[in-house]
C-alpha cells in the first residue's frame, strides 16, 4: 500500500475511488500523408492548442542539422504546408516534441552538448516569430541516464517522462514532477505496479490529467512495442491494459501524446503495412468510469 504523501499526491493528479476504463473510438487515421506521414520514421506528433502547428521528429528523414530531429508543418486554409526542421535542432539528436496545454512551451527531448546525461529533457518558448532558446531543464528532472518523451499534464501542473536511470524497475520506468515556482520539484517514480521490469516510455497524461496511455516493450530495440492504458487507484497507478487491436495491429506502436487541438483524441505513430518507418496517426477515445458510465 502506498504511503500517506504518495496518496495525496495521487488525489493531486484527480484520482476519484473507482478507476477509469479507455475506449478507442473508431480508426487510426493518418495524419497529412506526403507530408508528415512519409516513407520516412515520422514520430510522436504534436498539436497546438489552435490546431494550426504540427510538430513531431524523424530519426532519417533528410534536411535537418543531426539526421534525427524535429520537424514543424503549419495549417493554412489550403491545407498542411511543407514540413521544415525547427529552428532549436542540434546537431545532435533532437526528438519526443510537446506542447504544453497552452501552446506557450515545447518540451523536447536532446543528447546536446552541455548536458547532464545522454539525452535530456529541454523546453522552448513559443514566440510570434517561432521559438526562442532552448532552456535546459535541470538536476531535479535530468539524471546521469537519458530521460525520454516529456508532456505538461493538462492542468500544466504535473511533467510526465521515462529514465533510465539508477532506481528504477526495468529498463525506462516512468517519473512525473511537480511545478514549483521555481521550476520542478525532484522527479519520482510514478507508484503503484505500472512500472515493470520491462521498458515503460512515451507516455502522455489524457484529457482527465490522471489516466496515462505509455508504451511497453522488454527491450525496444528488438521487441515489439505495444500501447498501454494506466489509471491511477488507491495503491498507485495500475500495471496497464493494452489497446486493443484498432491501434495494438501487430507491429510496432509508440510515441503517443494528447491532441491539444481536440482533447478527445490523441496521436500515435505506428505501422501499417508499410515497409520501413514509422506512420503519423490520429484517434479518438473516450474514458468511462469503472461502471461504464
Amino acid at each position: 500500500m502506498i504511503g500517506p504523501r504518495a496518496f495525496g499526491w495521487l488525489m493531486a493528479l484527480g484520482l476519484s475511488g473507482a478507476s477509469p476504463r479507455l475506449e478507442i473510438v473508431g480508426a487510426a487515421e493518418p495524419f497529412a500523408p506526403g507530408i508528415a506521414s512519409t516513407r520516412h520514421a515520422e514520430i510522436r506528433l504534436t498539436l497546438s492548442p489552435d490546431g494550426d502547428t504540427a510538430l513531431w521528429f524523424s530519426r532519417d528523414r533528410p534536411g535537418g542539422p543531426g539526421g534525427y530531429d524535429i520537424w514543424i508543418s503549419r495549417r493554412s486554409a489550403a491545407g498542411w504546408g511543407l514540413a521544415r526542421p525547427v529552428s532549436f535542432n542540434s546537431p545532435g539528436r533532437d526528438f519526443d516534441p510537446a506542447f504544453s496545454a497552452d501552446g506557450r512551451f515545447v518540451y523536447f527531448c536532446s543528447d546536446r552538448a552541455g548536458g547532464s546525461g545522454g539525452d535530456d529533457l529541454y523546453r522552448v518558448k513559443v514566440t510570434a516569430g517561432g521559438f526562442g532558446p532552448a532552456a535546459n531543464l535541470g538536476p531535479a528532472i535530468n539524471s546521469a541516464g537519458s530521460e525520454f518523451a516529456p508532456m505538461l499534464s493538462p492542468d500544466g501542473r504535473t511533467l510526465l517522462f521515462s529514465s533510465d536511470r539508477s532506481g528504477r524497475a526495468g529498463g525506462h520506468d516512468l517519473y512525473t514532477a511537480r511545478r514549483n515556482q521555481g521550476g520542478f520539484a525532484a522527479a519520482r517514480r510514478l507508484p503503484g505496479a505500472v512500472n515493470t521490469a520491462a521498458n515503460e516510455f512515451d507516455a502522455t497524461f489524457l484529457r482527465d490529467g490522471a489516466t496515462i496511455l505509455f508504451a511497453r516493450a522488454m527491450d525496444f530495440r528488438k521487441d515489439r512495442v505495444e500501447l498501454f492504458h494506466a489509471a491511477p487507484g488507491v495503491h498507485g497507478y495500475d500495471i496497464g491494459v493494452r489497446l486493443p487491436a484498432s491501434v495494438n495491429n501487430g507491429e510496432d506502436n509508440y510515441g503517443a501524446m494528447l491532441d491539444w487541438s481536440d482533447r478527445d483524441r490523441l496521436t500515435f505513430s505506428g505501422r501499417r503495412g508499410k515497409e520501413g518507418g514509422m506512420d503519423l496517426y490520429r484517434i479518438r477515445y473516450r474514458i468511462m468510469s469503472a461502471a461504464g458510465e
